[in-house]
């Protein structure tokens, strides 16, 4: 209970900043940060990338001084994406199958450069390997195939699982890949591969300058309706979510971020369950926007969203701008 005025003076509280600090209700530290990166073929390559100001690929070496810097900042985790060329790309997307792809390349790089000091976690789907953008296999008439899409899946989890990822992380949002890829690495005896299921991914219109990160903004034949989440949906997520956890799921994520915190909450509160949400591509390129149109302050922009992922329960962020963040937290 809360007593009337003047007994009760919320401002009391907020009046100095050591007060502030003493009852501040959420905490942000760069241990909840997950920071993703783009790896591109090459060697002491810096590719920026036009849509995401401040963004790169990195050739495979690039990549392990970021894991460096990283691990100093006290980041925990990395989330790592491809750009695969063109010549590699299939009908199939038979690349995410081979053992020296950029994405292994780079997780032996990672565990070579900086062993169990920082995490690596790997995007499972087939958009970065298809010729035609799609995140899984096609019939004639371009439909995703779900089963076949997940045998597919299983063996490119397999593939980066060996090569040495600590968290396999399926973006793909078929049904029933959750639970085949937890029977797949159990049986490999990757008991300790942690799944991360992107369980509750919505078809949204923030996604664009990831696509072109990786290479298949313009092969994308139609949309991505049939297996990502409706937007206008709510009770669906908590389906998929439930359905994930049960199949073997370590943890959830929803995708985009701030457009869906009320996801983030509702999943917290049903299933107490740790809960990760991914700022994407196109919520990070609106506060770039904003700060060079002068209508903010970067670094204030940057905590006062990554916060609000936190408050809304929010067991950790993927964010692009994890590295900025990280220094300003640790001052």
């Amino acid at each position: 209970m809360t007593g009337p005025f003047p007994a009760t003076r919320l401002r009391r509280t907020r009046a100095n900043a050591w007060s502030r600090a003493l009852h501040r209700e959420t905490v942000l530290t760069p241990a909840d940060l997950i920071w993703p990166l783009f790896v591109t073929e090459g060697t002491g390559v810096e590719d920026p990338i036009a849509s995401l100001p401040g963004v790169s690929r990195w050739s495979v070496d690039g990549i392990a001084q970021r894991a460096k810097e990283a691990a100093a900042l006290g980041i925990p985790c990395l989330a790592l994406f491809p750009n695969t060329q063109p010549n590699r790309r299939s009908e199939d997307g038979r690349e995410a199958l081979n053992p020296d792809n950029l994405m292994c390349r780079a997780i032996r790089t990672i565990k070579d450069a900086c062993g169990d000091s920082i995490g690596v976690l790997t995007d499972v789907a087939l958009d970065p390997y298809t010729s035609h953008g799609q995140d899984g296999l096609i019939d004639a008439a371009g439909y995703v195939l779900n089963d076949a899409t997940v045998e597919v899946l299983i063996g490119q989890s397999l593939n980066q699982a060996a090569a040495g990822a600590d968290v396999i992380a399926p973006s793909d949002m078929m049904d029933g890949r959750i639970g085949a890829i937890r029977d797949a690495l159990e049986g490999a005896g990757h008991v300790n591969v942690q799944i991360m299921s992107y369980a509750a991914k919505y078809a949204s219109a923030f996604y664009g300058p990831f696509r072109d990160a990786v290479g298949s903004s313009g092969l994308l034949k139609g949309d991505k309706k049939t297996y990502q989440m409706d937007p206008a949906n709510a009770e669906e997520a908590l389906r998929e979510v439930e359905l994930d956890l049960a199949e073997g799921a370590d943890s959830v994520m929803v995708k985009p971020g701030l457009p869906y915190l009320d996801i983030v909450r509702r999943v917290k509160e049903a299933f107490e369950v740790p809960v990760f949400a991914y700022q994407v591509s196109g919520e990070y390129a609106m506060i770039e926007a904003a700060v060079a149109a002068g209508a903010g302050d970067r670094d204030a922009l940057v905590l006062e969203t990554l916060l609000a992922f936190k408050r809304a329960g929010c067991s950790g962020v993927l964010t692009y701008h994890a590295a900025h963040a990280a220094r300003l937290l640790n001052g």
